[in-house]
């Protein structure tokens, strides 16, 4: 599978593989294992942030992903292979023409994005999924290149204790 294909699966359906906004944190780890492990707050508070190379996710209290975004600014764009949990690297950088090509061709509706286009970067949000793309040009007047595709925020009323003590007593995928 294409770097592409990837990220024009997530523009069309919100999902790749086992991650998706709302999915559950399990699912992930028993598709790619354990990630690299941080924190958004401070240590041991939550929400957590993982990585799988260049695949980001937040992990609510809860163990719900609520934000997934995919690094593609690299030369080598690192992701783990959606049948093995294995990192694979896909050749990077991708242009806006390249995304847009790919969309089309995918029967994925998209449109500009004005709220995230200033300066030297812009962005389209494919409208299926509401998956965001922002590019920035290189240099003036250069096909702008893609940084980052992300999905949008799963903000919910979050079931789980909020107390620090809660916190730092559980790890992502372990009770």
């Amino acid at each position: 599978m294409a770097i592409l294909d990837i990220l024009t699966e997530f523009a069309t359906t919100g999902r790749w593989g086992p991650v998706a906004t709302g999915a559950e944190w399990a699912e992930v780890t028993a598709a790619f294992g354990e990630p690299w492990i941080g924190t958004l707050t401070g240590p041991g508070e939550w929400p957590r942030l993982v990585a799988y190379g260049d695949l980001e996710l937040s992990v609510c209290h809860c163990r719900r992903i609520v934000l997934v975004c995919v690094q593609t600014w690299r030369d080598v764009i690192e992701l783990p292979s959606v049948t093995s949990g294995e990192p694979q690297g896909f050749p990077g950088p991708l242009t806006h023409q390249d995304v847009t090509r790919a969309l089309d061709a995918a029967g994925c509706p998209w449109q500009p994005d004005p709220s995230l286009t200033f300066d030297d970067q812009c962005a389209l949000t494919a409208l299926p999924s509401r998956a965001t793309f922002a590019f920035s040009g290189p240099v003036p007047g250069a096909e702008p290149v893609l940084n980052v595709m992300g999905l949008p925020n799963g903000l919910h009323d979050c079931p789980a204790p909020t107390s620090p003590e809660a916190g730092r007593s559980v790890r992502p995928g372990r009770s």
